[in-house]
């Protein structure tokens, strides 16, 4: 019996092979889905009957149909044999035995008996695996990241270590569609009806990127912070999505090689929240007040400041207070603020040059003599 139902599974599958297909992109999706089979048209419009096709044969003469933003990948037997990377309708060629059909010109006689005999080999079944798989080429949003405590590095604007708890998301992009498959996507995927998906939190490969991101966040932020060539400072963070995602993506290859030994490259970051530890939070508040007083703005801002502490310094302590400010703020010598200078003390006058105008003002006969005698004794002193 089973060498009867060996002959008429090896003859039936033969048959059903013959018919060329029309593979496409599965229908419904996701819009993260970065790898999954092209899968063969079936019917259209009511019209097509080639049911009993093997589902892991394509027959040569078959129409495959490249969208824009995806890449072709063929694999025969689980090895890659070829990658398209261009849009367009490709027609399936291959010197298997399994792939030959009298429709594409390879012969009726020799193809059908080998093809039979082959099969009846292997219980029916063809003994060979021939696959089509389309692959990402686009951007891959929604790709999240976050931190349950703070993480921390060293700030090279603040000149000390700081911390947050950050939470955001990135887009991911397949740079080398050959090195994504053969490195790093699991035998699991690589099946019909499969869909590899980033966002799949049952996808383990999927989590461990995500592990290897937020262990990637704390170098991420210090190579951002500390690129004396930028200049950043960590609250331009949720402002910069292209220039953090370049220090993200550097720490990633840093630690993880995502790019040289997965294909893999984080394009785009944004950062949806980002909460300083309370040491951090005062650090940027100083840093905020000496902003606010440099340049002549700042100066302003001093001297305004200052005039107040003189104003209220007398109203409470009156000139003990005013002369503490005096001395403070001559000492800082900040904002140009002066002191203003304490009269000089008039000069004593010279008695004898006193006397000698006296005296020469009694010979004009403006003062008499009794005059000149009374300013005489006051300046001797008598």
């Amino acid at each position: 019996m089973g060498l009867v139902q060996a002959v008429v599974g090896a003859v039936g599958g033969v048959l059903g092979d013959q018919w060329k297909d029309f593979y496409t992109v599965p229908a419904g999706l996701p819009s993260t889905a970065a790898l999954f089979a092209a899968v063969p048209q079936g019917t259209n419009a009511g019209r097509g009957s080639n049911t009993s096709g093997s589902t892991n044969i394509i027959t040569n003469g078959s129409k495959i149909v490249v969208p824009e933003g995806y890449g072709l990948l063929l694999m025969q037997d689980g090895a890659i044999t070829a990658f398209v990377a261009e849009p367009g309708g490709y027609e399936w060629r291959s010197d298997d035995i399994n792939s030959k059909s009298i429709f594409a010109g390879d012969g009726i006689v020799s193809t059908f008996i080998t093809q039979s005999w082959e099969r009846f080999k292997f219980g029916g079944q063809p003994g060979s695996q021939q696959a089509a798989f389309f692959v990402s080429l686009k951007e891959l949003p929604d790709n999240r990241f976050g931190t349950q405590s703070e993480i921390y590095w060293d700030d090279g604007f603040l000149n000390t270590q700081v911390g947050a708890v950050t939470r955001g998301s990135y887009t991911l992009k397949i740079v080398d569609p050959i090195l994504f498959v053969k490195n790093f996507v699991p035998a699991a995927y690589l099946q019909p009806g499969k869909v590899f998906d980033f966002t799949d939190m049952d996808n383990a490969a999927a989590t461990q990127l995500f592990n290897e991101v937020v262990g990637s966040l704390a170098p991420a932020f210090s190579l951002y912070t500390n690129d004396p060539s930028k200049g950043n400072r960590i609250t331009k963070l949720q402002q910069d999505s292209l220039g953090f995602a370049q220090s993200l993506s550097a720490a990633v290859e840093q630690g993880y090689q995502w790019s040289s030994d997965r294909g893999l490259a984080i394009v785009k970051t944004a950062i949806v929240s980002i909460e300083y530890d309370a040491n951090t939070r005062e650090l940027l508040k100083t840093v905020q007040r000496a902003d606010a007083l440099s340049g002549a703005r700042g100066n302003s801002n001093l001297q305004a400041s200052v005039a107040q502490g003189i104003q209220s310094a007398g109203e409470n302590g009156g000139a003990a207070g005013l002369m503490g400010v005096g001395m403070a703020t001559g000492m800082m010598g900040v904002g140009n603020l002066q002191q203003p200078a304490a009269p000089a003390a008039p000069a004593a006058e010279d008695p004898v040059a006193k006397l000698k105008k006296a005296k020469e003002m009694l010979d004009l006969g403006l003062i008499t003599q009794s005059d000149y005698d009374a300013l005489k004794a006051k300046a001797l002193g008598l």
